[in-house]
Parts: C-alpha cells; structure tokens; sequence
C-alpha cells in the first residue's frame, strides 16, 4: 500500500490536541506517514502549539500564519511572531492565509492585507505558501498577479471552485489540494474541476478536524480519513487508488520538502 500525505489538518485544535497519540496511530494504519499540521486559526498560541506538535512528532510538520477569518489581527508584530516561529526546520510553509468572502469574519481590506503581507513573507522566508480561497477565486488570482508568487510557489487548500478557478491557480503554477468535500454528494461540478487539474499539481487534505468526508460527514474529522478522499478522487480521475496515492504523495513531498 503506498504511503499517503495529508497535506492540511489542524492538530493543535481542541478538538484533536489531546487525542494526538492515538489520532497518529489511526493514521499510521490507514497509510498515512507524513501530515503537514497548520495553525493560523486564532492567536500565535496555535502556531506555537502547531511547532510544538511537529517537533514532538517524527513524519509531522507546520504550517504557520493568519488565517483569513483573523486577519484583523494581522499586523507587523504578529507577522514578525510568525518569522520567528518559522525558524523551526519542522516549519514548511506559510499560512493558510487568503481570503474568504463567504464567512466575512474580518473586513475585505484586512483579509487582502494579510494576503500580501504573507506572500512577502514566504517570498522572503523562501516557503511556499497555503492558500484559504472561499468565493474570492478571481481577487486572489489578482492579488497574485499583483504581488507575485513565491518561487517556492504553494497550494490552494480545501479546493471548492470550478474547473476555470482550477485552470486559473494551475496557470499560476499553483498545486491544488481537495478536501473531504470532494466526497459530499451535491459536489458534481467540484468533482468536474478535480477531472482537469494536472497529475503534478494534485494534492489531498482533511483539514481535521473539520468536513469529515462521506461517510463519516458530520463527525470528527482526522487523517486517517484521507483515504476516503483519495479513493473518490481516483474514482473521479478514472485511476487506480495506489497510483494516485504516490502521485499526490510524491507532489506534497516536492512542494513541501518533507523528508
């Protein structure tokens, strides 16, 4: 069985933080070997808790930011909290940041704000960096344009657009990352946009402990449940489920540069 990576999950959440010994084990036996944990939900104690996780952990690492619901609070101490974070070497990336103009949890020009500022600093940092678009595909793609990509380049997490948003990140040279979502019924024209994404920039997520896919949909979610979204993505892309284990495996491993 090849090893699968679950490219997004939230391990220092409360509702995973004290069951991560056991949520690892579960993982383990499902295939899963490497897991890139992000913070950035709430204050730079996530992030800290994030680090402290991937450092405990062998096969676990950080992603490190603000999210787009908080970017209120995203100002220039609070990014320079995150550079000195980022100093661990279990830290692979910046973020999630982005925008998320479904939720509105903070402001229009905060969450772009913040966009830019974390694009500078993974630019700067030399870390790609993990994107949160909810119905905002074209300003980020304008955002990106304006600022510039990192050269380490980066993932759309959580993917719900439709197969031009898919084409237009694709284009950017970004990777695009699908979540349990992908699994739910109604998803049809996610499931459209998942058939044109390039096999290179393939990649799949939990985002535990949120959006458990079928048909564990409405409980905790936790990395073990990966697979699930795996196997409807094969289905989805007419190809064998190992296979697409190792290609989706063998590009979070580039982009991330997890040993």
């Amino acid at each position: 069985m090849d090893r699968i990576v679950d490219t997004h999950c939230h391990l220092a959440d409360l509702r995973l933080r004290g069951d991560v010994d056991d949520v690892l084990a579960r993982a383990r036996e499902s295939g899963v070997d490497r897991i890139v944990s992000v913070g950035a939900i709430g204050t730079i104690e996530t992030d800290r808790q994030t680090v402290e996780i991937a450092e405990r952990y062998d096969g676990v690492y950080a992603a490190i930011g603000v999210h787009p619901h908080d970017a209120k609070d995203c100002d220039a101490a609070r990014i320079e909290m995150i550079r000195e974070l980022a100093r661990s070497r279990k830290v692979v990336a910046i973020g999630e940041s982005g925008l998320d103009f479904h939720y509105m949890h903070s402001p229009r020009e905060a969450q772009e704000n913040s966009l830019r500022a974390h694009l500078t600093l993974a630019s700067e940092l030399a870390l790609p960096i993990v994107i949160h678009c909810r119905d905002a595909e074209e300003r980020v793609v304008a955002i990106l344009n304006q600022i510039g990509i990192p050269k380490r380049g980066g993932v759309i997490h959580c993917f719900t657009g439709n197969r031009t948003a898919a084409r237009a990140f694709v284009d950017l040279g970004f990777h695009i990352s699908f979540s349990g979502i992908l699994t739910f019924r109604k998803s049809d024209e996610l499931r459209e946009a998942a058939k044109i994404v390039r096999e290179d920039r393939l990649m799949v997520e939990t985002d535990a402990p949120y959006l458990a896919p079928e048909p564990y949909r409405g409980k905790r979610n936790e990395p073990a449940f990966v697979r699930r979204t795996l196997e409807v993505l094969a289905k989805t892309r007419y190809v064998e489920v190992d296979r697409l284990a190792a290609i989706t495996s063998d590009n979070a491993c580039k982009l991330f540069e997890l040993s």
